[in-house]
């Protein structure tokens, strides 16, 4: 079986990352009324535990999640996980040891 990554949103929480449509940020009118439709309709699960809405994901499912972690780094942790895991600073440390 094969094994599917997790993105973690914060607090202990994870979502299957292949899901994933969008990341987006909360603020504006149509991402609140994605919320509330969402919540209407039962589609909406709450992983903010209790803290502010800082970023909201949709799934390929039409469920809509709701998180406390900023947009931008729910984004740059699935960019890692797309990219196999390494990040800008491991790049340079993986240069830089093959240049010495």
């Amino acid at each position: 079986m094969e094994q599917q990554a997790l993105l973690n949103i914060g607090f202990g929480s994870s979502v299957v990352a292949e899901r994933i449509i969008a990341i987006v940020s909360p603020n504006s009118a149509p991402m609140k009324r994605l919320k509330d439709d969402a919540k209407d309709e039962k589609r909406l699960v709450d992983a903010t535990h209790g803290r502010r809405t800082r970023s909201i994901i949709v799934m390929d499912s039409n469920h809509v999640i709701l998180s406390a972690i900023q947009a931008e780094t729910i984004s740059q942790r699935y960019a890692q996980l797309r990219d196999g895991g390494k990040d800008e600073k491991a790049d340079k440390a993986e240069k830089a040891d093959k240049a010495e």
